[in-house]
């Protein structure tokens, strides 16, 4: 079976593509092929075409990944006749008629609440303070306060962005739970990879596990591009 070479690289909200650099710099020494998308996280429908966009360019099949809110870019995008497998990397894997909205709408008893503040003029961010603790407890503080001061607006919009046609459904699938995430609480990551018929791999780490622990979100999407 051949190795798939190009993988695609697709960011959350709050942050933007920079922060896949380690797993860029552990797959592209393996000589894949990896480009990043830089969604404007505007509106689900302009981060799909951002993405696809991306996909036009390349010249074979690739591993499509996402982070966060990225799932649900990777759910819609997804479906692009050059994505061969997709990769969750502690992501939403949203079903038809569903978005980020409606999944986080009813959290369960206990979970941890992310902090973001109310939006401002249609956009969301996390309140700064609590940024370490919530997104990337397991980072150097000082690397938490350079994301927590760099954080992109993420357009309400976005969140609300409703998935058509849920591209796991008919793609093979990966996805890696952060045990430690207090984002998107664990047990919700399971039941989504359990739902996508993913297989599972999971890490003790914080949301930002691709921060953190590259080298085992790197093995986890090489296991998909073979």
């Amino acid at each position: 079976m051949t190795t798939i070479r190009n993988i695609v690289l697709v960011h959350g909200g709050f942050v933007d593509g920079s922060g896949w650099q380690g797993v860029y710099d552990d797959l592209a020494k393996d000589g894949f092929h990896v480009r990043i998308v830089q969604n404007p996280t505007l509106s689900l429908e302009g981060d799909v075409a951002a993405t696809r966009q991306v996909l036009d360019a390349l010249d074979g099949p690739a591993v499509l990944v996402g982070h966060s809110y990225g799932g649900a870019v990777v759910s819609e995008a997804g479906t692009h006749p050059n994505v061969a497998a997709l990769a969750y990397i502690a992501a939403f894997a949203p079903d038809k008629g569903e978005s980020v909205s409606t999944l986080i709408a009813d959290p369960p008893p206990g979970a941890p609440v992310p902090p973001i503040l109310p939006p401002r003029d249609g956009f969301l961010f996390l309140d700064r303070d609590k940024f370490h603790g919530a997104f990337a407890a397991d980072l150097p503080a000082r690397t938490a306060a350079f994301m927590a001061d760099a954080q992109v607006p993420w357009g309400v919009d976005a969140l609300s962005g409703v998935v058509t046609e849920p591209a796991w459904r008919h793609k093979p699938t990966w996805y890696l739970v952060a045990t430690d995430d207090r984002m998107i609480p664990p047990p919700a990551q399971r039941a989504m990879a359990e739902r996508a018929g993913a297989s599972v791999v999971e890490a003790v780490a914080s949301h930002a596990v691709y921060v953190s622990q590259p080298a085992a979100v790197a093995d986890l999407i090489r296991q998909a591009a073979a």
